[in-house]
């Protein structure tokens, strides 16, 4: 069975840094893997996904400022948040595996974690 392990929410003043991780047990190195949010009152939102072969796909709100990497060796991928802003405030889940391409609309749809709170104060 695979599971999600979220770690490294925080609060943070905006313009601040946080790195979020995602260790995920069970088969791994073919999935994709990726980051979506949930705002209170809001829809999810795909944040940034990447393939087996480490092709990155990012949503227009945090293209230059977030950047997603994954190490299949210690079976963990991670979300670098930079330059955060209010608006990036969100309940932050890992997801892996969706159907469909693997690109940041799909991590919606795939298993998730337990989530991990962002909190970016003025």
């Amino acid at each position: 069975q695979v599971q999600l392990v979220e770690s490294g929410g925080g609060s943070i003043q905006a313009g601040g840094s946080l790195t979020l991780s995602c260790k995920v047990s069970g088969y791994y190195s073919s999935f994709c893997m990726g980051w979506f949010r949930q705002a209170p009152g809001n829809e999810r939102e795909g944040v940034a996904a990447i393939s087996s072969d480490l092709k990155p796909d990012y949503a227009e709100s945090v293209k230059g400022r977030f950047a997603i990497f994954r190490d299949n060796s210690k079976n963990t991928h991670y979300l670098i948040m930079n330059s955060l802003k209010p608006e990036d405030t969100a309940v932050y889940y890992c997801a892996a595996n969706w159907p469909g391409p693997c690109i940041v609309s799909g991590t919606t749809r795939g298993l998730v974690g337990q989530g991990t709170q962002v909190t970016v104060s003025s």
